[in-house]
């Protein structure tokens, strides 16, 4: 018996439990409905969506059957893949790297309201730099920086933004002297979940994604406040800081960015579940 997968012929190798192949037939979408049945029994919401993804990914029936289990044991759908989708592209992300969310697309999009050719913007804790990558897409021409601690996320970075320049090291250590007091935009989704409440979110994230990209302390506000108050120095007199936070914790986010001196403003986006904070000096 012979399989063939997308139009190749594999031989006699096959997912186990799946499907009964017949010698020489295109089994594609009966392969599909086997996956769908397996994601969806594991718990996947999305499990047509994920089960056709990953069955593009897959090179061959075993490599399929991998991705599958791995799936189905909670690991996150882009780092078997390879990447995340994010303002209607590709990003690059790596197994232990933060996930981009797509209710991030607004802070990016704001962010990149902002700026202008020529403008100087930081992707501050970066992760893979999707954020940066969407300004870069809808802005051609900014300098682009970007900075994260981590460095397996700084590798997808470069990966994703070919054109910025991109640092290693803590928030506003990592940028080079010459910026300071030169930033158009400062944008940053820093973590924002207090540690008390990592326990309680999806073990995709709590078991896959690095613990620094998800704890922001006890009220869920360290890094907040570390990045308001350092952004003073680093931005131009009429430069902005961007950041993500909750519904919840807006009220606390305006004021510890009003102690820092600036004045802020707490934009939404409802059907994304996003909320953000701009401040201006």
């Amino acid at each position: 018996m012979t399989t063939r997968w997308g139009g190749r012929v594999l031989g006699r190798s096959w997912v186990e439990g799946l499907v009964v192949v017949v010698d020489g037939l295109v089994v594609d979408d009966v392969v599909i409905d086997g996956v769908v049945a397996r994601l969806r029994a594991a718990g996947c919401v999305f499990a047509e969506d994920e089960a056709r993804l990953l069955t593009e990914a897959a090179g061959s029936a075993g490599e399929l059957a991998d991705l599958v289990a791995a799936r189905v044991d909670g690991e996150p759908l882009e780092h078997l893949l390879g990447w995340a989708e994010f303002a209607g592209a590709r990003v690059v992300v790596a197994p232990g790297v933060f996930v981009p969310r797509r209710r991030t697309e607004f802070l990016a999009e704001q962010a990149a309201g902002l700026a202008r050719a020529g403008s100087v913007v930081v992707d501050l804790c970066c992760g893979c730099g999707a954020i940066g990558a969407a300004i870069s897409a809808a802005v051609p021409g900014v300098e682009l920086h970007a900075a994260d601690i981590d460095p397996v996320a700084l590798d997808c970075a470069r990966q994703n933004l070919p054109r910025a320049q991109v640092h290693e090291g803590n928030m506003y250590d990592a940028l080079p002297p010459h910026l300071r007091g030169g930033i158009d935009v400062v944008v940053a989704n820093v973590p924002y979940v207090p540690t008390a409440e990592i326990a309680h979110m999806p073990p995709e994230a709590r078991l896959h994604e690095p613990h620094t990209a998800l704890n922001g302390g006890s009220d869920g506000l360290d890094l907040q406040r570390a990045l308001a108050e350092g952004a003073a120095d680093w931005l131009r007199p009429s430069g902005h800081l961007l950041v993500e936070t909750s519904d919840e914790q807006s009220a606390t986010s305006v004021a510890l960015f009003a102690a820092a001196g600036f004045t802020a403003t707490v934009l939404t986006c409802p059907d994304r579940y996003a909320t953000i904070v701009i401040g201006s000096r």
